[in-house]
């Protein structure tokens, strides 16, 4: 067994209870919110380009424990298909959908559960059918794993992609390769990190390509070996496999773009993404100055009213943490590629110099800052919400 099967086997599964008292609770409901909005919006567009409402199939890989369920649900799946290596996650999945269908009254997605390493085998000998091909593929904060070597992340990606329709869209989280170097440059040991998380390497040196490891702790979540994955690597691999990148932000750009759409931002508020400040009850620690960004942006940026404004946002240590993170998607081509031969040519330049970004502009490592954390008007007015609500 690897050690990220044993890791993740072993892992307890924390009651809602919990959940809801963790240090992380509102980091973890951001990283929801991010997945949601992707999912949501890839299968929109593979929707609008059929031109009509059908009911798509999904591939859940690196599943763990179910969590993306009722992201499933909410997106009109047909069928969905869920594969990770740790054996035990796979089983509380399946009793997961098995208490899903008992307790729904409207008919949800068919569900199929494989237990396989997916970076090491052909998925599709373990399928049920191995011909079926899927509209959506997604692999949320696991795809790094793969990154172990060349062979592993050429499996990994190739059941990712080789079963994907035409025009079916492969979206995933990763660290963020060039943010994590950055912050280890800036420190001055091997190490960097906060209260909830730290990152460790055994070299500041240039990194390869693959097996660039280090370990990675978050609270009460993760406790293991990570491997970092450059971004321009896995788009001249994916594009060997005609997929098109159709976009790659940092979690910080994310926000940005998609916190001003109406829609995404009640979402966030439903799901508790942001922590309600001023509070009585805050995850983190006003003395130690987590909250600093947020009391400017009240002090500073809010217009008087009636009533103390408030504002949505993170710890400074959650934020840390999510910050680190990028979200991505591919798609499949449908014919040609429709993107301009300069594309191609600008996807390989130097990615370990980092100036690939994404799909809007290109900007150097060295101009990269970290951004302050989130400070949305907190219009719902919520109080005690991490006590009141489920992640």
């Amino acid at each position: 067994m690897s050690i990220i099967a044993e890791h993740y086997n072993n892992l307890a599964q924390l009651g809602n209870e919990q959940r809801r008292e963790s240090p992380i609770f509102y980091l973890r409901a951001f990283n929801n919110w991010v997945k949601s909005v992707s999912i949501g919006e890839a299968l929109n567009v593979i929707r609008n380009e059929q031109r009509r409402d059908v009911r798509l199939r999904a591939l859940d890989l690196c599943c763990g424990k179910g969590g993306d369920m009722k992201k499933w649900a909410a997106g009109r799946l047909d069928k969905v298909v869920f594969a990770d290596i740790a054996e035990v996650s796979v089983r509380q999945a399946e009793e997961r959908y098995q208490e899903m269908t008992r307790r729904s009254r409207a008919r949800i997605f068919r569900a199929e559960f494989v237990h396989a390493d997916c970076a090491a085998v052909d998925l599709g000998e373990k399928f049920s059918d191995p011909q079926q091909m899927f509209d959506i593929v997604s692999c949320q904060f696991s795809f790094h794993y793969s990154f172990e070597s060349y062979e592993r992340a050429e499996r990994m990606l190739k059941n990712a992609c080789d079963r994907l329709a035409p025009g079916g869209i492969f979206i995933g989280t990763i660290p963020d390769a060039h943010e994590i170097m950055r912050r280890l440059q800036a420190s001055d040991s091997l190490k960097f990190g906060n209260d909830i998380y730290s990152v460790t390497f055994d070299t500041k040196e240039q990194q390869p390509l693959f097996g660039a490891k280090y370990h990675f702790f978050l609270q009460e979540h993760v406790d293991c070996p990570e491997f970092l994955v450059h971004f321009g690597v896995l788009m001249d691999m994916a594009e060997k496999l005609d997929m098109d990148v159709l976009y790659r932000s940092t979690f910080n750009e994310f926000f940005d773009e998609h916190s001003a759409n109406p829609t995404h931002l009640q979402l966030l508020e439903r799901m508790n993404g942001l922590e309600t400040y001023p509070s009585d009850s805050l995850v983190g620690s006003i003395e130690d100055h987590q909250y600093d960004y947020a009391q400017e942006v009240i002090d500073h940026k809010l217009p008087r009213s009636k009533g103390a404004p408030r504002v949505g946002t993170l710890s400074t240590p959650e934020w840390e943490m999510a910050s680190m993170y990028s979200v991505f998607a591919f798609q499949k081509k449908k014919g040609p590629s429709s993107l301009p031969d300069d594309a191609h040519a600008d996807r390989r330049s130097n990615e370990q110099d980092g100036n690939y970004r994404g799909r809007d502009s290109v900007r150097s490592n060295e101009q990269r800052q970290q951004p302050p954390p989130p400070a949305s008007p907190d219009t719902s007015m919520r109080r005690d919400t991490k006590r009141s609500r489920r992640d």
